[in-house]
């Protein structure tokens, strides 16, 4: 006892006297008198000074000074927007410099294989940190991007759980090899194919772990990536351990409701029967029975779907010496069809500890991805859904009409049966596959599940060379694994299964393993700069899989038609080695120089052609360091930039295009000797003249900011030519293996302008507000495409099928025009300006109308694209917008132009009447003859979309007591996609590809999120 008095006395003692000390501070007030600057010595303007623990504060003036009352020794908080926030200890004259708030933003940025200073930048590079305040409802990576970078366009692909985006930098600049970016994440290129369950290769990040972009988007910056980079190079680096002393925990939660915003407008039961009695002049006059229901199809597929998202991270360091960050996330994301829904677990390790004081660096990343998804068959539902029958029940009842037991045929579903025409009486009552499907049995009938995972490690050494610090020797290793497999359960009961249901698997593989070497010696002369770094790199990449299924007897449930998963087989890989250097030279911190050079070779081409030299060169003056500006306090950064690069593209749909690749038959199509029957093989086409596809850049940039910083901005003008185009095109029979091939054929261009601007209009110590905005023009035209014809007459056919005309494509590739240009006739209207079906104008006056007349018809790649972001932070509260625009983008509206055979036989037709919406009435075509390609079905689908609304409070101190800070954190209430401005008549005017076929529609949802910092 007397031990445990002993010990307790001196600590009452010491808080004593800490009170004493306290309260005597607390009136030994002093002033203060300080000044804000930024790293470059700057004053910053409107920084707000607090006085921790004291109510209230005050701001920096135009000259970066302050004023303010504290006890000596206390601590000061100074914050700026865009700036990572300071303390300093209270004293009579304070200086306090405030660093940029981002790594990307500080004094380097990350590039390729390496890192500039910021203001050393010669190519068009953008860096941006992910606003966790006005970033919105983001579960994959690319949705942080949308609308933020000029010249960056994100389209989703679709609004499915887990669904990727076409991701666009300044255009396209390939036909049939890839358009998408090069993605590294912390400095390991990863393969953008996704694999089953996980069709968005970017899923394997969790939007959490993300700490900062970095967008190449000229060759000058990208070259360095050499056959990879031709659609730009998007840099991902993730959160990292600190040396903190004290260990970090942050939660991340939310809660989303979603549900339809729009839906197509189709006739109800009632309207329906009206209009049967119009077209026959009664239902009894009808080819067959009306029901008596009042079906709406689409609230049979549709429904409001609750989602979940958590994340937990762990930030410190082990003794002093180990920082280290480790997360887990885990999404539940139910889509607003029914049975489509995708769950993922993520987690992510990285540790960074350094030796040798800090000569040795050491960065090891390990990220991890479980997913489970379920796949509805969004399509055909919807399209069903739009079709069926509102006259109709939703469920079957036990006898129809005839008496028939519908459970036993149909599960317990409404659906049009055989007509009892066959000789086998049990045949008479299965579903009739010639008239439209329940859209509900449909997605309730099939059941595909596709599960994936996928570990990503890589580890980074950086040595400071111990006798020459100058010079740096940087190794990494990383590597990818991943595997999905989906199961495809058709029941017996569904409709295109009848007496058979289907069980079927597909699995894939694939890994990747990618190392590189370089050295990089950075010397300082004078007024000379030297950054040079030389090195190399080896990438592997190797995918394999298999599929295969089997069906059911209906009766005996006997296994039947049983394929071998060994005649599905398949096994693909490719590698590419490197070889690469840079210069940087700056002269007098006003001048600047880059110059790139990479040897690529790749194992997608034959010997001879296999290697490809990408040089790139960029020039930078600092026209702010001059002495005629030096002094102008008004502007605060004014820099040229011109460049210029080739960067190459290889990445094309087969690692051996280059020679023969024999295919085995499967059972079906095996030889006979006798009673004995074989395998046969056969050659694929190939070209053993394939080579790199080219891309030379040219960039000129300026860029600027005003009043330290408060507003900043730049603008762009690039060319871009692409040629060796890697083209499939048509080829003469007998010539090769196949009427086409793959070939070096044509050139394109892309050219245009990019303009971002960031201005924060208000600054005060209770209120800030930040805006930004970026648009971009871009121009993209093939001018060149051979193919045995002349250019003047020749065109591919591309892009995805129509509804209407049985595989029918409107779509082509033809010089003088865009990429996927629409390739229609152009309609003929009527006094009232409604189209005449079939009546076209005869373009070339041979009084014949034909192919011949056909016409190239807008494009479905926007002229303009536009991002604007606005956060406001008034004291606690924030609120935030964030809205993008889309200009001259086209869709062909096939769900129009699939209704509209309202005047012919559609309405009933294979024994089943079939619903189309009010808008195809007023259209009223018989559905005869090429109506589907006129262009009065290419809209104009140009839109202003409001991504997010945010309103958020923030918190601190809450549980707060003598030894503890307490916890902060946020709380708000995001809503997505609340509405868009648009002309277009469909369901949603952002189309990838530009073919409105029943796309599964993109939900406006509301979120409820709590951010907390332990």
């Amino acid at each position: 006892m007397m031990k445990q008095l002993n010990f307790r006395i001196p600590l009452r003692m010491i808080a004593t006297l800490f009170g004493m000390f306290l309260s005597v501070g607390v009136f030994a007030q002093i002033t203060v008198q300080g000044h804000v600057k930024d790293a470059q010595g700057e004053p910053i303007i409107g920084a707000t000074i607090r006085v921790e623990g004291v109510e209230g504060g005050t701001v920096s003036d135009y000259d970066g000074n302050f004023t303010v009352n504290a006890a000596p020794g206390a601590t000061l908080n100074v914050t700026y927007v865009g700036y990572q926030p300071a303390s300093v200890s209270a004293a009579p004259r304070v200086v306090v410099t405030l660093q940029d708030d981002a790594t990307v933003l500080e004094n380097v940025v990350v590039i390729g294989y390496g890192r500039v200073k910021k203001n050393d930048l010669t190519g068009s590079v953008t860096a941006i940190k992910p606003d966790e305040m006005s970033k919105g409802i983001t579960t994959s990576a690319q949705d942080m991007l949308a609308g933020k970078i000029a010249g960056v366009n994100v389209t989703s692909n679709s609004g499915e759980p887990g669904a990727g985006s076409q991701i666009r930098i300044r255009g396209g600049s390939s036909l049939n090899a890839s358009n998408d970016p090069l993605i590294v994440i912390d400095g390991l290129a990863i393969d953008n194919e996704g694999i089953k369950g996980m069709a968005n290769g970017l899923a394997m990040v969790n939007p959490e772990d993300i700490e900062t972009f970095t967008v190449l988007k000229d060759a000058s910056a990208t070259a360095i990536y050499g056959s990879r980079a031709s659609n730009g190079v998007i840099i991902i680096t993730t959160k990292k351990g600190s040396k903190t002393g004290k260990l970090k925990i942050s939660y991340n939660g939310s809660v989303t409701v979603s549900h339809t915003q729009k839906r197509y407008d189709v006739m109800d039961g009632d309207e329906f029967r009206e209009y049967i009695v119009e077209r026959y002049g009664s239902l009894d006059a009808a080819p067959a029975t009306v029901g008596d229901a009042n079906t709406d199809w689409q609230d049979q597929i549709f429904r409001t779907s609750v989602s979940t998202d958590h994340h937990i991270s762990i930030n410190g360091d082990v003794a002093g010496v180990l920082p280290f960050r480790l997360s887990f996330g885990y999404t539940s994301q139910n889509g607003i069809i029914k049975t489509s829904y995708m769950n993922r677990y993520t987690t992510s390790l990285n540790l960074s500890p350094s030796f040798f004081d800090d000569h040795l660096k050491v960065n090891v990343t390990a990220k991890y991805m479980y997913g489970k998804s379920r796949y509805a068959d969004s399509g055909s539902a919807i399209g069903c859904a739009l079709n069926a029958d509102p006259t109709q029940s939703v469920y079957a009842s036990e006898l129809d009409a005839n008496g028939v037991d519908m459970y036993s045929f149909t599960g317990g579903y409404w659906q049009y049966l055989n007509a009892a025409t066959y000789s086998d009486p049990d045949w008479a009552y299965t579903s009739n596959t010639n008239t439209t499907q329940n859209p509900l049995a449909l997605l309730e009938n099939e059941r595909n599940i596709a599960k994936s995972q996928d570990f990503t490690g890589n580890i980074e050494l950086d040595y400071k060379v111990h006798f020459l610090p100058d010079l740096h020797i940087h190794a990494t290793f990383g590597g990818e694994y991943a595997e999905g497999t989906q199961n495809d359960v058709i029941s017996k009961y569904s409709y295109s299964n009848n007496y058979y249901g289907w069980n079927g698997f597909e699995n894939q593989y694939k890994y990747n393993i990618s190392y590189n070497l370089y050295a990089q010696y950075m010397k300082e002369i004078g007024q000379h700069n030297f950054d040079i770094m030389v090195g190399g790199e080896e990438s592997h990449y190797h995918r394999h899989g298999t599929s295969w299924g089997s069906g059911y007897d209906y009766y005996t449930d006997e296994v039947y038609n049983e394929s071998l998963a060994s005649e599905n087989a398949y096994a693909t890989h490719n590698t590419l080695v490197s070889y690469f250097g840079r210069l940087n030279y700056t002269f007098g911190e006003k001048y600047l120089l880059t110059f790139t050079m990479r040897w690529d070779g790749s194992s997608r081409f034959a010997d001879g052609n296999r290697w490809g030299t990408f040089p790139s060169v960029a020039l930078g003056w600092k026209i702010k360091e001059e002495n005629f500006l030096k002094n102008c306090s008004a502007l605060s950064d004014l820099k040229l930039r011109l460049g210029w690069g080739i960067t190459g593209q290889q990445d094309i749909d087969t690692d051996f295009g280059y020679t023969a690749l024999y295919t085995t038959s499967n059972q079906y199509a095996q030889y006979a000797f006798g009673d004995t029957y074989y395998y046969t093989s056969r050659p694929s086409a190939y070209n053993t003249e394939l080579t790199w596809e080219q891309t030379t850049t040219y960039n000129v940039g300026l860029d600027w900011g005003f009043l330290n910083g408060r507003i900043t901005g730049s603008i762009d003008a690039y060319y871009r030519e692409t040629k060796d185009l890697l083209n499939t095109v048509k080829i003469p029979v007998g010539t090769n293996f196949n009427s086409t091939l793959t070939s070096n054929i044509g050139s394109l261009e892309n050219y245009g302008v990019e303009f971002s601007i960031g201005f924060k209009p208000v600054v005060t110590k209770d209120f800030v507000w930040d805006v930004q905005y970026n648009v971009t023009w871009n121009h993209n035209e093939i001018t060149e495409l051979s193919g045995g014809s002349s250019d003047d007459d020749y065109y591919v056919e591309t892009g995805n099928t129509i509804s209407p005309g049985n595989g029918t494509t409107v779509q082509v590739h033809k010089v003088g025009y865009a990429a996927q240009s629409y390739y229609v006739y152009q309609q003929v209207y009527d006094e009232d300006g409604n189209p005449i079906e079939n009546m076209f104008v005869d373009r070339n006056g041979d009084g014949i109308i034909n192919s011949s007349d056909k016409y190239i018809y807008k494009d479905p790649a926007p002229d303009v694209t536009m991002g604007f972001t606005s956060k406001m932070i008034y004291k606690n509260w924030d609120f935030s917008f964030a809205l993008r625009a889309s200009l001259g983008n086209y869709v062909y509206y096939d769900y129009l132009a699939d209704k509209v055979r309202v005047g012919g036989s559609y309405l009933y037709s294979n024994n089943g009447y079939h619903n189309f919406s009010n808008e195809a009435k007023l259209v009223g075509f018989t559905g005869t003859g090429d109506y589907y390609m006129s262009d009065y079905f290419v809209r104009n689908a140009s839109f202003l979309r409001c991504d997010n609304i945010t309103l958020g409070y923030s918190f601190a101190g809450l549980l707060r007591d003598s030894s503890y800070e307490g916890i902060s954190g946020r709380i708000y209430l995001t809503v997505q996609n609340p509405f868009i401005i648009t002309k277009y008549d469909g369901m949603d005017p952002e189309v990838s590809g530009g073919i409105d076929s029943n796309p599964y529609p993109r939900a406006m949802s509301f979120q409820l999120g709590l951010n907390l910092q332990f």
